[in-house]
């Protein structure tokens, strides 16, 4: 629950950051913070981040589709998108995850509900992104950038399995250090000075480098440990419902009948591809 609470709101908070934050800076700032925290833990811990070459040449791979692209993504299409309704476009995410696998991953095979699930799911976020593309414009782009930010997160998925690999704690911390020193040049060329940043926007920035990003992290890591991969996909029913009601409730935005249709179509979708398919009989 404190992860879905952490995830799910943290569309809210981007979308109060990039209110008066530039999302190169409020990407940047996330990941800095995010490092630190780990970084901190790591060495409670007795822990060391690795000093061999390849080691940090997967944590750029990783840094790059798992972080600092994706977190940019949704940052700038949160501009024009509602935090409730990018919330429900990365519930993709899994979809996404499981087609790529069919692929890359050996024994990761789709089978018929899989493939219900998938088709469920693409419906879903074309329900949501119907009315976007038909105003065409900054909001067509930003649609965009969010479902590609969904892809990013599904390809990384696919290459923790493939990198090296480390104690899950060390490789997350050395992911966002990564993800830091990759962006940082980007933030100093392209960052701009604002005339005010917002009260609000500041500490949402703050949060989200600390809660979503740090503490989140290490959350996952206990929660996988602890009950297993299996039992923390159940989040992905969870959190764009917790982004969705966010978004309408808290941040006023506007809700209609076609939001909650692609709600319940994309998590109908995610159940599906739960169900194991019966072997036949000889």
């Amino acid at each position: 629950m404190v992860l879905v609470a952490l995830w799910g709101t943290s569309f809210m908070f981007t979308a109060i950051s990039v209110a008066t934050v530039d999302p190169v800076s409020v990407v940047f700032y996330r990941l800095a913070l995010g490092a630190v925290v780990l970084s901190l833990v790591i060495y409670a811990r007795g822990e060391t981040l690795p000093l061999n070459w390849r080691s940090w040449s997967g944590f750029l791979v990783m840094a790059i589709a798992g972080n600092a692209l994706p977190f940019f993504l949704i940052s700038w299409g949160q501009q024009s998108v509602d935090s409730g309704v990018a919330g429900m476009i990365m519930a993709i995410m899994p979809l996404l995850t499981m087609v790529f696998a069919h692929y890359l991953v050996p024994g990761e095979t789709l089978n018929r509900y899989k493939f219900i699930g998938f088709l469920l799911g693409i419906t879903g976020v074309t329900l949501l992104l119907g009315p976007v593309f038909e105003g065409g414009g900054r909001e067509f782009w930003s649609g965009c950038a969010i479902f590609t930010a969904a892809t990013c997160y599904a390809v990384n998925a696919i290459l923790i399995k493939r990198l090296p690999r480390h104690s899950p704690m060390v490789g997350a911390g050395g992911v966002l250090l990564m993800a830091t020193l990759v962006l940082f040049p980007f933030w100093l060329a392209f960052r701009s000075e604002q005339a005010a940043i917002s009260q609000a926007s500041m500490f949402s920035v703050i949060w989200l480098g600390i809660g979503p990003t740090g503490i989140a992290t290490i959350v996952l890591f206990a929660v996988i440990d602890r009950a297993g991969p299996t039992f923390l996909s159940t989040i992905n029913y969870l959190i764009p419902v917790v982004a969705f009601f966010c978004g309408a409730w808290l941040l006023n935005e506007s809700v209609g009948w076609l939001h909650y249709l692609a709600l319940v179509t994309i998590l109908v979708g995610i159940a599906v591809t739960r169900r194991r398919a019966i072997p036949q009989r000889a």
